[in-house]
């Protein structure tokens, strides 16, 4: 039996990072869903309005003896813009923060390791405004945004 451990991922819309997350090999499961608000179980109507402090994120189930929590961190940070606050793309409002809801002190650690690695890198010309918090509820999103981009035969969207 695989232990599968979770992460979760704010990087804005999230139909392009659930696919890019799907194609990491160790990766077992990318679900689309809402979590960091305080309305229990958000529908998408309700996170647009803004009002509700839930991001737009992506729950992963990975092996960690296939890919590293660190590996994903880095993926998360390589697949948008982590410098933009409350926008990615043509998408902004509080829903498209760029967030790392960490499930335990080790992802804590890594998280804010490589955070503060690619700050110093020199790759970015303002500041890293990626969120490091807590993991709150996970509320899965509709079933239309399940695989929505592999359902409509695309691998990628704008981000």
């Amino acid at each position: 039996m695989v232990m599968s451990e979770k992460a979760t991922f704010g990087a804005g819309c999230f139909w392009g990072v659930e696919a890019t997350f799907r194609e990491i090999p160790g990766v077992l499961e990318a679900a689309s869903g809402y979590a960091g608000g305080h309305l229990d179980n958000p529908t998408y109507k309700d996170v647009c309005t803004d009002r509700t402090g839930h991001a737009e994120v992506v729950e992963l189930d990975f092996d960690p003896e296939r890919v590293s929590y660190e590996d994903l961190v880095k993926a998360f940070f390589a697949l948008h813009d982590p410098t933009q606050v409350n926008r990615q793309g043509p998408d902004h409002g509080t829903q498209y923060r760029t967030v790392i809801f960490t499930h335990s002190p080790e992802q804590v650690e890594v998280a804010q390791r490589v955070k503060k690695e690619l700050g110093a890198s020199g790759k970015y010309r303002k500041p890293i405004a990626t969120e490091i918090v807590p993991a709150t509820t996970f509320w899965k999103a509709e079933e239309y945004h399940q695989r929505y981009l592999e359902k409509r035969g695309l691998r990628h969207c704008h981000i």
